[in-house]
Parts: C-alpha cells; sequence; structure tokens
C-alpha cells in the first residue's frame, strides 16, 4: 500500500487522513506550522481542529512540502483562498492531485481546477466532493463522496483504492465541473439557510430556500458546463442537504449569526476554521451578474455579508421578487 499525502492539517484534512489510514496504509499529513505537526506526532491527536479523536499510528505529520510531493497520490484540502499559495511551493508536482477544498478564489474567479491547473500543470487533477461533516468521517461513519476524475476510468482505478474504505464510499464521476461547483455553490447556499434560522423562520422557508437554490446550484452549473445529474448527486444536492440543517457546517453557522443580528466581521472573527461561503458569495454574485445567471439567493447572502442591509430586509426582498413560474436548470 504506497503512502498517501494530504494537505492541510485542519478538521477536515485530519479525518480523511484518518479515514485512508484506517486500513493500516502510511499518511503523510502536512501541517503549515511545525509545532502543529510535532503535536499531532506526540499526541496521535489534532486538539485544535478535531478534539477527542484519537488518530491512527500510521499518520505522520510534517511541515516538509518536499515529503508530501514526492507521493503519487496526494489529496489538497487547504482552505480554497490559500490553495494556490500552497499549490505554488510544491517542489514536484504528484501524479494524482486530489482537490478538496470548496470555493471560487477571490479576486480571480478562479475554480479550484484552474487554480491546481496553474499552479501544477503536471498533476493529474480530481475532485473530491459531498455530504462530509469531518468528526463523523473521523468516527467511522458511513459517508458516501463523489470522486470526479479528469484521468476517466484509468485515473479512478489509481485512486479509488486509495481512498474508499468500508465506510468512506466514493462514486464516480468524470464531471469535475460540476464536483466543484457543487461543493462551492452550496457553501453559500448554507449561509442562507443558516440566516434563515437565525431568523426563526420556519422549516417551510427552510425547504423552499433549499429548493430555490440548488435551482441557483443548476443554473450555474449547466452554464458553466457541469452536468445536472452530477449537480443533484452527492456533490450538489447531497451536499446542500446535509449543511442546510446543523450548526456543524461553518457556513450555517456563520448565516446563523448574521440572521441573530451579528456582523459578519463579529461572526467570522476568532475562528480557526474557515466558513468558505463567505469568500465565496462576493465572487460568485459577481460571475452571475455578468454572465447574466440568476441566483437571487448568492445576491442576497453577498449584499448581507458586505453589511449592505439586514438579514431581515434581505428576507423580504427575496419575499417580494415577483410571482413566477417554477423551473430549475438553464432555462429559468
Amino acid at each position: 500500500m504506497r503512502p498517501v499525502g494530504i494537505l492541510g492539517a485542519g478538521a477536515w484534512g485530519t479525518a480523511l487522513a484518518q479515514a485512508i489510514a484506517s486500513d493500516g496504509r502510511e499518511v503523510r499529513l502536512w501541517a503549515r506550522e511545525p509545532a502543529v505537526a510535532a503535536a499531532i506526532n506526540a499526541a496521535h491527536a489534532n486538539t485544535p481542529f478535531l478534539p477527542g479523536i484519537a488518530l491512527a499510528e500510521s499518520i505522520r505529520a510534517t511541515s516538509d512540502l518536499t515529503s508530501v510531493a514526492a507521493l503519487d497520490t496526494v489529496l489538497a484540502v487547504v482552505p480554497a483562498q490559500f490553495l494556490g499559495t500552497v499549490l505554488s511551493a510544491l517542489p514536484q508536482a504528484p501524479r494524482d492531485l486530489v482537490l478538496c477544498a470548496k470555493g471560487i478564489e477571490a479576486g480571480t474567479g478562479r475554480l479550484m481546477l484552474d487554480v491546481a491547473r496553474d499552479a501544477v500543470p503536471g498533476a493529474e487533477l480530481a475532485v473530491l466532493s459531498g455530504p462530509t461533516f469531518a468528526h463523523e468521517v473521523a468516527r467511522g461513519l458511513p459517508t458516501a463522496i463523489t470522486l470526479a476524475c479528469a484521468g476517466g476510468h484509468a485515473q479512478w482505478a489509481r485512486l479509488s483504492p486509495a481512498i474508499a474504505r468500508p465506510t468512506l464510499r466514493p462514486y464516480y464521476t468524470d464531471d469535475i465541473i460540476g464536483a466543484e461547483i457543487g461543493g462551492a455553490v452550496k457553501n453559500v447556499l448554507a449561509i442562507a439557510c443558516g440566516v434563515v434560522d437565525g431568523l426563526g423562520l420556519g422549516e417551510n422557508a427552510r425547504a423552499a430556500l433549499i429548493a430555490r437554490g440548488f435551482a441557483e446550484m443548476l443554473r450555474f452549473g449547466v452554464a458553466k458546463g457541469a452536468r445536472a445529474e452530477t449537480l443533484s448527486g452527492l456533490c450538489g444536492l447531497g451536499d446542500l442537504v446535509l449543511t442546510c440543517a446543523s450548526t456543524a457546517s461553518r457556513n450555517f453557522a456563520l448565516g446563523r449569526a448574521l440572521g441573530q443580528g451579528e456582523s459578519a466581521a463579529a461572526a467570522l472573527s476568532g475562528k480557526r476554521s474557515v466558513a468558505e461561503g463567505a469568500a465565496t458569495a462576493p465572487v460568485l454574485a459577481e460571475i452571475a451578474r455578468r454572465e447574466h445567471i440568476a441566483m437571487p439567493i448568492v445576491e442576497a447572502v453577498s449584499r448581507l455579508l458586505a453589511g449592505a442591509a439586514t438579514a431581515r430586509e434581505i428576507a423580504a426582498d427575496l419575499l417580494a421578487r415577483p410571482l413566477r413560474p417554477e423551473a430549475n436548470g438553464a432555462a429559468a
């Protein structure tokens, strides 16, 4: 069993390391701070990011990018806004680079696929996405994910044995754009669902927002070349459903705080983990406006994060939109 490398020792990176190491496979887990890597190796735990989980003995943390980049298979689990910086620092390109961050790069509007292609053009890319809470994956609870492979079935044949475990079940697609977009848009919609909860608008409103938010995801995805069936699967609808009802979702928790009246700055300050949707929302809304893709919920979240209106004002604006036929996908 060849070792697997993981870039990023946050909650999700550590959980993936724990899952992959569950059959005794060696995992090299890269942490930016040497002190974090040393603490993981000494205690076999990552208390700041994944408390209560005793890590497998075959997980070896390191702050040396060279030792991870030398491996054939590397999972990039650093936050979306730092992915380009970390990948550009790799001394060599791994054979297979699996992107696990969900977001769109602020300032450039690049998907993580484009960020990775520019930073490590020699790597064959894949995307891992789906409904995944890190603490459940780390505990070995059943989880299904999408593994989208740019290299088709040949790449899937290499990667699936390295990632699949009895309680971590990947499903194959070659629609890497769909897998990327599902996760990125989902993060923004999860903020909106948190706002609904924070405002106390009820379960009917939450269900309506999930359905109409999914229609926005479909419109954007299809316009960008994704397949509707990909977005209707684990990496789109499945991920959206998971993160729209639980404070275990960082994006939902952020939205809930905004709905309860906190400012975005206050809600985001002092957090060790990252709510990816906060950085994605403005750039996603800008792309949608520029390309004439109707995404009123995404636009509303962007305005709320910018402090352009209160949560109640934005909710009232959405409810006051003109009545229209229900439609999904690119035709809406």
